[in-house]
Protein backbone atom coordinates (compact mmCIF):
# COMPACT_ATOMS: atom_id res chain seq x y z
CA UNK A 1 0.00 0.00 0.00
CA UNK A 2 2.93 2.35 0.68
CA UNK A 3 3.86 2.16 -3.01
CA UNK A 4 0.53 3.65 -4.10
CA UNK A 5 1.31 7.29 -3.19
CA UNK A 6 4.60 7.07 -5.04
CA UNK A 7 2.87 5.67 -8.12
CA UNK A 8 0.26 8.43 -8.00
CA UNK A 9 2.98 11.04 -7.63
CA UNK A 10 4.84 9.62 -10.63
CA UNK A 11 1.64 9.70 -12.69
CA UNK A 12 1.01 13.30 -11.63
CA UNK A 13 4.54 14.32 -12.60
CA UNK A 14 4.22 12.63 -15.99
CA UNK A 15 0.83 14.27 -16.55
CA UNK A 16 2.26 17.66 -15.62
CA UNK A 17 5.22 17.16 -17.97
CA UNK A 18 2.92 16.09 -20.80
CA UNK A 19 0.69 19.10 -20.18
CA UNK A 20 3.72 21.39 -20.27
CA UNK A 21 4.94 19.83 -23.51
CA UNK A 22 1.52 20.15 -25.16
CA UNK A 23 1.34 23.77 -23.99
CA UNK A 24 4.79 24.44 -25.49
CA UNK A 25 3.69 22.97 -28.83
CA UNK A 26 0.52 25.07 -28.76
CA UNK A 27 2.52 28.22 -27.99
CA UNK A 28 5.05 27.66 -30.78
CA UNK A 29 2.35 26.88 -33.38
CA UNK A 30 0.15 29.75 -32.24
CA UNK A 31 2.90 32.33 -32.73
CA UNK A 32 3.65 30.99 -36.24
CA UNK A 33 7.06 32.63 -36.40
CA UNK A 34 9.35 31.62 -39.23
CA UNK A 35 13.03 32.56 -39.22
CA UNK A 36 15.63 31.58 -41.78
CA UNK A 37 18.19 32.01 -39.01
CA UNK A 38 17.37 31.67 -35.31
CA UNK A 39 17.41 35.09 -33.65
CA UNK A 40 20.48 35.68 -31.51
CA UNK A 41 22.78 33.14 -33.13
CA UNK A 42 26.45 34.06 -33.04
CA UNK A 43 28.98 32.03 -35.00
CA UNK A 44 32.70 32.33 -35.42
CA UNK A 45 33.61 30.54 -38.63
CA UNK A 46 37.19 29.56 -39.36
CA UNK A 47 37.48 28.74 -43.10
CA UNK A 48 39.85 25.85 -43.67
CA UNK A 49 43.18 27.58 -44.39
CA UNK A 50 44.36 24.87 -46.79
CA UNK A 51 41.22 25.16 -48.91
CA UNK A 52 40.70 28.93 -48.63
CA UNK A 53 44.07 30.66 -48.21
CA UNK A 54 42.58 33.80 -49.83
CA UNK A 55 39.81 34.25 -47.25
CA UNK A 56 39.73 35.82 -43.80
CA UNK A 57 40.94 33.59 -41.02
CA UNK A 58 38.00 34.34 -38.68
CA UNK A 59 34.50 35.17 -39.91
CA UNK A 60 31.82 36.65 -37.70
CA UNK A 61 28.30 35.47 -38.57
CA UNK A 62 25.90 37.19 -36.18
CA UNK A 63 22.08 37.12 -36.33
CA UNK A 64 20.11 39.94 -34.72
CA UNK A 65 16.86 39.64 -32.77
CA UNK A 66 14.87 40.03 -36.03
CA UNK A 67 16.49 36.90 -37.45
CA UNK A 68 18.70 38.81 -39.90
CA UNK A 69 22.43 38.74 -40.35
CA UNK A 70 23.24 42.30 -39.45
CA UNK A 71 23.31 44.86 -36.69
CA UNK A 72 20.52 45.12 -34.15
CA UNK A 73 17.71 47.39 -35.30
CA UNK A 74 17.45 50.82 -33.66
CA UNK A 75 14.68 51.12 -31.09
CA UNK A 76 12.89 53.81 -33.08
CA UNK A 77 12.05 53.51 -36.79
CA UNK A 78 11.88 57.30 -37.17
CA UNK A 79 14.04 58.35 -40.13
CA UNK A 80 15.08 54.75 -40.75
CA UNK A 81 15.70 53.48 -44.29
CA UNK A 82 15.33 49.73 -43.85
CA UNK A 83 16.71 47.29 -46.40
CA UNK A 84 16.15 43.53 -46.48
CA UNK A 85 18.43 41.31 -48.57
CA UNK A 86 17.12 37.85 -49.50
CA UNK A 87 18.43 35.01 -51.64
CA UNK A 88 20.87 32.13 -51.65
CA UNK A 89 24.48 31.50 -50.72
CA UNK A 90 25.98 34.41 -52.66
CA UNK A 91 24.38 37.17 -50.53
CA UNK A 92 24.57 34.93 -47.46
CA UNK A 93 28.35 35.21 -47.61
CA UNK A 94 28.97 32.37 -45.18
CA UNK A 95 32.75 32.55 -45.55
CA UNK A 96 33.03 36.35 -45.50
CA UNK A 97 32.97 38.42 -42.34
CA UNK A 98 29.96 40.38 -41.07
CA UNK A 99 31.03 43.64 -42.72
CA UNK A 100 33.00 42.02 -45.55
CA UNK A 101 29.99 40.20 -47.00
CA UNK A 102 28.38 42.50 -49.54
CA UNK A 103 25.15 43.08 -47.55
CA UNK A 104 27.26 44.03 -44.53
CA UNK A 105 29.50 46.26 -46.64
CA UNK A 106 26.38 47.83 -48.20
CA UNK A 107 25.14 48.66 -44.72
CA UNK A 108 28.40 50.42 -43.93
CA UNK A 109 28.47 52.28 -47.25
CA UNK A 110 24.90 53.60 -47.06
CA UNK A 111 25.57 54.99 -43.59
CA UNK A 112 27.78 57.71 -45.09
CA UNK A 113 26.19 61.17 -44.68
CA UNK A 114 26.04 61.76 -48.44
CA UNK A 115 24.16 58.49 -48.93
CA UNK A 116 21.77 59.19 -46.08
CA UNK A 117 21.00 62.59 -47.55
CA UNK A 118 20.32 61.02 -50.94
CA UNK A 119 17.99 58.46 -49.35
CA UNK A 120 16.18 61.11 -47.33
CA UNK A 121 16.94 59.24 -44.14
CA UNK A 122 18.77 59.82 -40.89
CA UNK A 123 19.66 56.17 -40.40
CA UNK A 124 19.93 53.03 -42.52
CA UNK A 125 19.77 49.35 -41.68
CA UNK A 126 20.60 46.46 -43.98
CA UNK A 127 19.56 43.01 -42.75
CA UNK A 128 20.17 39.78 -44.64
CA UNK A 129 18.02 36.61 -44.55
CA UNK A 130 19.84 34.83 -47.39
CA UNK A 131 20.85 31.21 -46.92
CA UNK A 132 22.81 28.64 -48.90
CA UNK A 133 20.66 26.21 -50.86
CA UNK A 134 17.81 28.68 -51.32
CA UNK A 135 16.48 28.83 -54.88
CA UNK A 136 13.51 30.69 -56.30
CA UNK A 137 10.92 28.24 -54.91
CA UNK A 138 12.37 28.35 -51.43
CA UNK A 139 12.73 32.14 -51.52
CA UNK A 140 9.09 32.48 -52.55
CA UNK A 141 8.20 30.42 -49.48
CA UNK A 142 10.51 32.46 -47.26
CA UNK A 143 8.94 35.77 -48.26
CA UNK A 144 5.44 34.31 -47.89
CA UNK A 145 6.13 33.26 -44.31
CA UNK A 146 8.48 36.04 -43.18
CA UNK A 147 7.16 39.30 -44.62
CA UNK A 148 3.85 39.34 -42.66
CA UNK A 149 5.77 40.08 -39.44
CA UNK A 150 7.71 42.97 -41.02
CA UNK A 151 6.57 46.59 -41.19
CA UNK A 152 6.59 48.13 -44.64
CA UNK A 153 10.17 48.22 -45.86
CA UNK A 154 11.90 50.84 -47.93
CA UNK A 155 13.78 48.33 -50.09
CA UNK A 156 13.99 44.58 -50.67
CA UNK A 157 17.01 43.30 -52.58
CA UNK A 158 16.76 39.85 -54.20
CA UNK A 159 19.62 37.73 -55.57
CA UNK A 160 18.68 34.16 -56.50
CA UNK A 161 19.10 31.70 -59.36
CA UNK A 162 22.22 29.56 -59.14
CA UNK A 163 20.61 27.08 -56.75
CA UNK A 164 17.82 26.40 -59.28
CA UNK A 165 20.40 25.37 -61.87
CA UNK A 166 22.73 23.50 -59.50
CA UNK A 167 19.89 21.65 -57.74
CA UNK A 168 18.42 20.58 -61.10
CA UNK A 169 21.75 19.09 -62.15
CA UNK A 170 22.31 17.44 -58.77
CA UNK A 171 18.93 15.70 -58.97
CA UNK A 172 19.65 14.26 -62.42
CA UNK A 173 18.06 17.03 -64.53
CA UNK A 174 14.47 15.84 -63.90
CA UNK A 175 11.33 17.39 -65.34
CA UNK A 176 10.15 18.09 -61.77
CA UNK A 177 12.58 18.65 -58.89
CA UNK A 178 11.93 17.40 -55.37
CA UNK A 179 9.62 19.69 -53.36
CA UNK A 180 11.00 22.14 -50.82
CA UNK A 181 10.38 21.25 -47.18
CA UNK A 182 9.83 23.91 -44.54
CA UNK A 183 12.60 22.46 -42.36
CA UNK A 184 15.05 22.79 -45.26
CA UNK A 185 14.46 26.54 -45.42
CA UNK A 186 13.81 27.74 -41.87
CA UNK A 187 16.17 27.01 -39.00
CA UNK A 188 13.45 28.26 -36.63
CA UNK A 189 9.81 27.48 -37.47
CA UNK A 190 6.57 26.35 -35.76
CA UNK A 191 5.88 23.14 -37.70
CA UNK A 192 8.32 20.89 -35.88
CA UNK A 193 8.19 17.99 -36.24
CA UNK A 194 7.89 17.50 -32.51
CA UNK A 195 8.11 14.12 -30.82
CA UNK A 196 8.35 12.56 -27.36
CA UNK A 197 12.12 12.40 -27.52
CA UNK A 198 14.37 14.80 -25.60
CA UNK A 199 15.84 16.56 -28.64
CA UNK A 200 12.45 16.83 -30.35
CA UNK A 201 10.42 18.20 -27.45
CA UNK A 202 8.78 21.60 -27.98
CA UNK A 203 9.74 22.55 -24.42
CA UNK A 204 13.39 21.90 -25.23
CA UNK A 205 13.02 23.95 -28.40
CA UNK A 206 11.68 26.89 -26.38
CA UNK A 207 14.64 26.65 -24.01
CA UNK A 208 17.05 26.49 -26.96
CA UNK A 209 15.50 29.59 -28.54
CA UNK A 210 15.62 31.51 -25.26
CA UNK A 211 19.27 30.61 -24.76
CA UNK A 212 20.18 31.79 -28.27
CA UNK A 213 18.16 35.00 -28.05
CA UNK A 214 19.19 36.15 -24.57
CA UNK A 215 22.46 34.45 -23.65
CA UNK A 216 23.82 34.50 -27.21
CA UNK A 217 26.56 31.87 -26.85
CA UNK A 218 29.28 31.84 -29.48
CA UNK A 219 29.42 28.76 -31.70
CA UNK A 220 32.81 28.07 -33.27
CA UNK A 221 33.22 26.16 -36.54
CA UNK A 222 36.80 25.17 -37.18
CA UNK A 223 38.05 24.10 -40.63
CA UNK A 224 34.73 25.32 -42.06
CA UNK A 225 33.77 24.06 -45.52
CA UNK A 226 36.73 21.70 -45.70
CA UNK A 227 34.41 19.51 -47.80
CA UNK A 228 34.82 21.97 -50.67
CA UNK A 229 38.43 20.94 -51.10
CA UNK A 230 37.36 17.34 -51.62
CA UNK A 231 34.53 18.46 -53.94
CA UNK A 232 37.08 20.32 -56.05
CA UNK A 233 39.24 17.20 -56.16
CA UNK A 234 36.22 15.10 -57.18
CA UNK A 235 35.56 17.40 -60.11
CA UNK A 236 39.23 17.28 -61.12
CA UNK A 237 39.24 13.45 -61.16
CA UNK A 238 35.71 13.01 -62.57
CA UNK A 239 35.31 9.92 -64.74
CA UNK A 240 32.59 11.48 -66.88
CA UNK A 241 32.14 15.06 -68.08
CA UNK A 242 28.74 15.69 -69.66
CA UNK A 243 28.51 18.20 -72.52
CA UNK A 244 24.72 18.11 -72.88
CA UNK A 245 21.67 18.05 -70.61
CA UNK A 246 18.03 17.06 -71.01
CA UNK A 247 15.70 19.90 -71.98
CA UNK A 248 16.05 22.56 -69.21
CA UNK A 249 12.76 24.25 -70.14
CA UNK A 250 10.74 22.79 -67.21
CA UNK A 251 13.36 24.02 -64.76
CA UNK A 252 13.50 27.45 -66.37
CA UNK A 253 9.71 27.76 -66.41
CA UNK A 254 9.56 26.88 -62.72
CA UNK A 255 12.29 29.41 -61.93
CA UNK A 256 10.46 32.09 -63.90
CA UNK A 257 7.16 31.29 -62.16
CA UNK A 258 8.58 31.48 -58.65
CA UNK A 259 10.73 34.52 -59.39
CA UNK A 260 7.70 36.40 -60.68
CA UNK A 261 5.67 35.39 -57.62
CA UNK A 262 8.35 36.38 -55.09
CA UNK A 263 9.05 39.72 -56.79
CA UNK A 264 5.32 40.51 -56.68
CA UNK A 265 5.25 39.54 -53.03
CA UNK A 266 8.24 41.75 -52.31
CA UNK A 267 6.75 44.67 -54.26
CA UNK A 268 3.59 44.49 -52.15
CA UNK A 269 5.64 44.86 -48.99
CA UNK A 270 8.30 47.42 -49.89
CA UNK A 271 8.55 50.83 -51.51
CA UNK A 272 11.20 49.51 -53.90
CA UNK A 273 12.51 46.15 -55.07
CA UNK A 274 15.90 45.60 -56.63
CA UNK A 275 16.68 42.36 -58.46
CA UNK A 276 20.41 41.75 -58.46
CA UNK A 277 20.95 39.19 -61.20
CA UNK A 278 23.06 36.19 -60.22
CA UNK A 279 26.67 36.52 -61.41
CA UNK A 280 28.93 33.56 -62.08
CA UNK A 281 32.48 32.77 -63.18
CA UNK A 282 31.73 33.35 -66.86
CA UNK A 283 34.85 32.70 -68.88
CA UNK A 284 37.01 29.90 -70.25
CA UNK A 285 38.82 28.51 -67.23
CA UNK A 286 42.58 28.36 -67.04
CA UNK A 287 44.05 25.20 -65.47
CA UNK A 288 44.55 27.05 -62.19
CA UNK A 289 41.02 28.48 -62.20
CA UNK A 290 39.58 25.03 -62.92
CA UNK A 291 41.08 23.69 -59.70
CA UNK A 292 38.89 26.08 -57.69
CA UNK A 293 35.61 24.87 -59.23
CA UNK A 294 33.36 22.21 -57.74
CA UNK A 295 29.82 22.97 -58.97
CA UNK A 296 28.07 21.07 -61.75
CA UNK A 297 27.93 17.62 -60.22
CA UNK A 298 25.29 15.12 -61.33
CA UNK A 299 24.82 14.50 -57.59
CA UNK A 300 25.52 16.39 -54.37
CA UNK A 301 29.29 16.86 -54.24
CA UNK A 302 28.98 18.54 -50.84
CA UNK A 303 27.74 15.32 -49.20
CA UNK A 304 28.65 12.28 -51.34
CA UNK A 305 31.16 10.89 -53.80
CA UNK A 306 30.42 12.17 -57.31
CA UNK A 307 32.11 10.86 -60.45
CA UNK A 308 29.99 12.58 -63.11
CA UNK A 309 30.00 16.34 -63.65
CA UNK A 310 28.60 18.69 -66.27
CA UNK A 311 31.15 20.70 -68.23
CA UNK A 312 31.87 24.31 -67.41
CA UNK A 313 30.29 25.23 -70.77
CA UNK A 314 27.04 23.48 -69.81
CA UNK A 315 26.90 25.28 -66.46
CA UNK A 316 27.56 28.63 -68.16
CA UNK A 317 24.92 27.96 -70.82
CA UNK A 318 22.29 27.07 -68.20
CA UNK A 319 23.17 30.13 -66.14
CA UNK A 320 22.85 32.36 -69.21
CA UNK A 321 19.38 30.91 -69.94
CA UNK A 322 18.37 31.47 -66.33
CA UNK A 323 19.74 35.01 -66.35
CA UNK A 324 17.78 35.86 -69.50
CA UNK A 325 14.57 34.68 -67.79
CA UNK A 326 15.35 36.78 -64.72
CA UNK A 327 15.95 39.90 -66.82
CA UNK A 328 12.69 39.35 -68.72
CA UNK A 329 10.70 38.88 -65.52
CA UNK A 330 12.10 42.10 -64.05
CA UNK A 331 11.23 44.04 -67.21
CA UNK A 332 7.72 42.56 -67.27
CA UNK A 333 7.08 43.54 -63.66
CA UNK A 334 8.80 46.92 -63.87
CA UNK A 335 11.29 45.92 -61.18
CA UNK A 336 14.69 47.59 -61.08
CA UNK A 337 17.48 45.19 -61.94
CA UNK A 338 21.25 45.13 -61.72
CA UNK A 339 23.55 42.99 -63.89
CA UNK A 340 26.78 42.45 -61.99
CA UNK A 341 28.69 40.51 -64.63
CA UNK A 342 30.08 43.56 -66.49
CA UNK A 343 31.34 44.89 -63.15
CA UNK A 344 32.60 41.73 -61.47
CA UNK A 345 35.47 40.33 -63.51
CA UNK A 346 35.63 36.54 -63.61
CA UNK A 347 38.94 35.98 -61.86
CA UNK A 348 40.28 34.33 -58.74
CA UNK A 349 40.71 37.79 -57.29
CA UNK A 350 36.92 38.18 -57.20
CA UNK A 351 35.67 34.57 -56.93
CA UNK A 352 36.88 31.66 -54.81
CA UNK A 353 34.70 29.21 -56.80
CA UNK A 354 32.12 29.42 -59.59
CA UNK A 355 29.66 31.66 -57.75
CA UNK A 356 30.94 33.06 -54.46
CA UNK A 357 32.90 36.30 -54.12
CA UNK A 358 36.10 36.81 -52.22
CA UNK A 359 36.31 39.84 -49.91
CA UNK A 360 37.55 41.85 -52.91
CA UNK A 361 34.65 40.63 -55.04
CA UNK A 362 32.15 41.35 -52.28
CA UNK A 363 33.44 44.91 -52.09
CA UNK A 364 32.77 45.41 -55.80
CA UNK A 365 29.26 43.99 -55.42
CA UNK A 366 28.54 46.27 -52.45
CA UNK A 367 29.58 49.37 -54.37
CA UNK A 368 27.54 48.32 -57.43
CA UNK A 369 24.44 47.64 -55.36
CA UNK A 370 24.85 50.92 -53.47
CA UNK A 371 25.04 52.77 -56.80
CA UNK A 372 21.83 51.06 -57.92
CA UNK A 373 20.12 51.86 -54.63
CA UNK A 374 21.06 55.51 -54.98
CA UNK A 375 20.14 55.49 -58.72
CA UNK A 376 23.40 57.21 -59.47
CA UNK A 377 26.60 56.38 -61.27
CA UNK A 378 29.65 55.03 -59.53
CA UNK A 379 31.01 58.59 -59.58
CA UNK A 380 28.59 59.55 -56.82
CA UNK A 381 29.49 56.48 -54.83
CA UNK A 382 33.13 57.47 -54.85
CA UNK A 383 32.23 60.54 -52.81
CA UNK A 384 30.94 58.26 -50.04
CA UNK A 385 33.35 55.37 -50.48
CA UNK A 386 35.83 56.61 -47.91
CA UNK A 387 33.53 55.50 -45.08
CA UNK A 388 33.26 51.90 -46.20
CA UNK A 389 36.93 51.75 -47.20
CA UNK A 390 37.77 52.89 -43.70
CA UNK A 391 35.46 50.25 -42.26
CA UNK A 392 37.12 47.55 -44.35
CA UNK A 393 40.56 48.69 -43.26
CA UNK A 394 39.83 49.23 -39.60
CA UNK A 395 36.75 47.12 -38.89
CA UNK A 396 35.24 50.25 -37.27
CA UNK A 397 37.57 49.71 -34.31
CA UNK A 398 41.30 50.01 -34.48
CA UNK A 399 43.70 48.62 -37.02
CA UNK A 400 42.47 45.02 -37.05
CA UNK A 401 39.65 43.51 -39.12
CA UNK A 402 36.60 42.34 -37.15
CA UNK A 403 37.69 38.76 -37.68
CA UNK A 404 41.19 39.42 -36.45
CA UNK A 405 39.88 41.14 -33.33
CA UNK A 406 37.93 37.98 -32.48
CA UNK A 407 40.95 35.67 -32.66
CA UNK A 408 42.01 35.94 -28.98
CA UNK A 409 38.40 35.34 -27.92
CA UNK A 410 38.24 32.20 -30.05
CA UNK A 411 41.37 30.80 -28.52
CA UNK A 412 39.65 31.01 -25.16
CA UNK A 413 36.22 29.68 -26.25
CA UNK A 414 36.99 26.64 -28.35
CA UNK A 415 35.85 23.77 -25.86
CA UNK A 416 16.16 23.94 -46.70
CA UNK A 417 6.38 26.38 -51.32
CA UNK A 418 4.11 27.42 -52.98
CA UNK A 419 3.20 25.47 -56.14
CA UNK A 420 3.37 26.97 -59.63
Amino acid sequence: MSALPWAMAAVAVLALAATGELAARWWIRRRREYFVWPPGVRQRILPDPDVFPELERVVRFDINRAGERGDELPRSAHGLYRVLVAGGSQPEGFLTDQYTSWPGALHQLLRAPECLRRLGASRVHVGCIARAGVGSEALDLILERVLPRYPRLQLIIVLVGATDVIRWMEQGAPRVTAPIRTADVFRCQPEGPFAWKPRQLAAVELLRRARQRYLRPIQVQEHACRWMGEARAMRARARTILDTTPDPEPMLERFECHLRALLRRASAHADRVLLVRQPWFDKRHSPEEATHMWHGGAAQAWREEVTTFYSFEVVARLMALMDARAAAVAVGLGVQQLDLRPLLESSLVNYYDGFHPTPAGARIVAHAVAAAVLRESGLFIEAASAAVESAFAAGNDGDLSPGEREAPLLRDERARSSEC
